[in-house]
């Protein structure tokens, strides 16, 4: 479920026209609906209750600052992945013991930033990684708290790009080892073994690669305390998909996802920790644009608008679908027509949909990208010189930006021309 209804024949966002905020701040925008980002997270941080656990939003899959602050406030903790998110984390108000530190290529400055500033735990990925935390801690005077990501070799059943469970996949530490790299831990300076963690991968629609991946690590979680270790924590990481169409089919529901928990770990005593972005963000959010042309091509048909794959590279990269209808709503009867949907980018990559069935359009008319709110601002750049979208905040009647579209001048002064270049001035006539 989310917020972005038609009323009266134009699509609102939670209580405002989405028309209305296109006409304030330009088009592309995304547009975020506040209501729905705290449903989704009230629906993970419920279907966990009775359990010791911690909702830790991904901050990968939308880092606005507004979206942090509003969904620490909730309660939320935080996943991050580098060290700008660590920041980005701490500048919300989250407090460092409810911010997990995952991602493979951690480097020693960014352990540093997180032992001084608070860290409730580090998710370890190799043994050099290991190693230089152990370092880091102890030179510090600090003890790092840990939990090893180990790699249960479980396919996750989603896009090749996102899967990280598999033993091909740079993820984690092979199941099979996991014991002697405990015992490595064990001996190290500076390092506190808390638990266990696991994650293998995103935009899963069915629980059962959850439930072999979570079998396995409560297997390992017993061994462990046989070993001597004291495992209280479960990092069961995140990836519950969402429904990117609006068929019957839909991935399974928090619920569920909470219910399988609680039947393959939840009689291990073990705090549990789950790491959910995508669904916490990804239905919260819409990317709006406007239609530049209408072309007829001499084998079909292309919906030219003023978002490009810089500003949603999802289809591009990963053949995504994200459902595109009218910000006005079309007749009943209206008949659909076949388009392949496309940006300005000079890249026949640049094309969010082929042969699509949408109602007749015309130069002008705005269009919504739904499901747009995960990996969709995150992931954008400035290719081609396009200025990087606003993003707006929406909550009931309520609206503003949240980060502001740079102008041609701001993104061009970044750029420094050493001095040893010809200027303007000494070129010759």
């Amino acid at each position: 479920m989310d917020h972005f209804l038609y009323r009266n024949g134009q699509l609102h966002a939670e209580d405002v026209p989405v028309a209305e905020i296109a006409a304030a701040v330009g088009t592309p925008f995304y547009c975020y609906s506040s209501a729905t980002l705290l449903r989704h997270f009230r629906l993970f941080d419920e279907a966990l209750a009775g359990l010791d656990h911690l909702v830790c939003y991904a901050v990968k899959a939308n880092s606005n600052q507004a979206i942090l602050t509003l969904l620490a406030g909730a309660g939320a903790g935080m996943d991050v992945v580098s060290g700008g998110e660590y920041a980005r984390a701490r500048a919300a108000g989250v407090p460092g013991e409810r911010i997990v530190f995952s991602g493979v290529g951690k480097t020693r400055a960014e352990m540093r930033v997180a032992l001084e500033g608070g860290i409730r735990q580090f998710n370890v990925e190799s043994e050099p990684e290991l190693e230089a935390l152990s370092e880091i801690a102890a030179s510090l005077g600090r003890v790092a708290p840990i939990a090893l990501r180990v790699n249960p070799d479980v396919d996750a059943r989603t896009h090749a790009k996102i899967a990280t469970g598999k033993s091909e996949n740079k993820f984690g530490i092979p199941i099979a080892r996991a014991r002697e790299v405990y015992a490595a831990a064990g001996r190290l300076p500076g390092i506190d073994v808390v638990g266990v963690d696991v994650h293998i991968g995103s935009q899963l629609t069915e629980l059962a690669p959850f439930r072999a991946a979570y079998e396995k690590v409560a297997e390992l979680a017993r061994m462990l305390r046989g070993d001597g270790h004291d495992i209280r924590r479960l990092d069961l990481g995140g990836g519950l998909g969402i429904p990117y169409t609006r068929s019957n089919e839909a991935p399974p529901l928090p619920s569920e996802y909470g219910a399988l928990i609680r039947e393959t770990v939840g009689d291990l005593g073990c705090e549990v920790e789950i790491e959910p972005g995508r669904l916490i963000a990804g239905n919260a959010g819409i990317l709006v644009s406007r239609v530049i042309y209408v072309k007829s091509g001499a084998e079909r048909d292309f919906l030219i608008l003023d978002a490009a794959m810089n500003d949603l590279v999802r289809p591009s990269m990963y053949d995504a679908h994200h459902d595109i209808v009218p910000v006005v709503e079309p007749e009943v009867a209206v008949p659909l027509l076949p388009f392949d949907v496309v940006g300005p980018v000079c890249e026949t990559g640049d094309t969010f949909a082929r042969a699509r069935a949408l109602p007749p359009f015309a130069a002008g008319d705005l269009v919504a990208f739904r499901s747009a709110g995960a990996y969709g601002a995150v992931m954008a750049s400035e290719y081609n010189t396009r200025p990087l979208v606003p993003e707006v905040m929406v909550s009931g009647t309520r609206w503003g930006q949240v980060r502001a579209r740079p102008t041609l001048d701001e993104i061009i002064a970044r750029d420094n021309v050493p001095d040893w270049l010809p200027t303007n001035e000494s070129m010759p006539d």
